[in-house]
């Protein structure tokens, strides 16, 4: 059966799919990455706003509640990056924007997981801070923040260059 093709979409990937087909596929993985992501940060959005509800809030110092604020702000960021493309299917449906919506998709994630690196980063900083002072709080940041910009940055593109050659 022959398949519509857009000049010059000879693809290397071996599928043989419509331009539809390639976006509803693409479609489908942004969104099942948008699960994983937005699960993880619901549970860090409800431990971060439980907090503020706990006896001991009370005893933190200024700085930690203005790293508390800031905390629970990037939480919110985050949530709202990675529902965006969601929102933006809703508003578009049936349009014939599906390419679009996976471009502003794949663009909303990324955006969405440097967010919530730095959020992760920043919640297990300030775990630390509250049970065992600044310098432990600034030595795990780093080591965190060093574990993801390996594994969700260096690998990555490191694997993304071998794939090329």
């Amino acid at each position: 059966m022959l398949r519509d093709r857009v000049p010059g979409d000879d693809r290397a990937d071996g599928r043989d799919e419509t331009p539809n087909e390639r976006a509803d596929r693409n479609w489908t993985e942004v969104l099942q990455e948008l699960r994983v992501l937005q699960t993880g940060t619901q549970i860090l959005t409800g431990f971060l706003l439980a907090l503020a509800f706990q006896p001991a809030f009370a005893d933190l110092d200024q700085g930690q509640r203005v790293f508390y604020l800031v905390l629970v702000v990037l939480a919110t960021l985050s949530a709202v990056i990675a529902l965006a493309p969601v929102a933006l299917h809703r508003m578009v449906f049936g349009r014939r924007e599906k390419g679009t919506v996976v471009r502003y998709g794949h663009i909303a994630l990324i955006t969405a997981l440097v967010t919530v690196s730095v959020l992760l980063v920043g919640v297990v900083a300030f775990v630390f801070d509250v049970v065992l002072g600044a310098a432990a709080s600034w030595i795990i940041g780093i080591a965190a923040a060093v574990v993801l910009i390996t594994l969700w940055g260096m690998v990555p593109v490191i694997l993304r260059v071998r794939g090329r050659s």
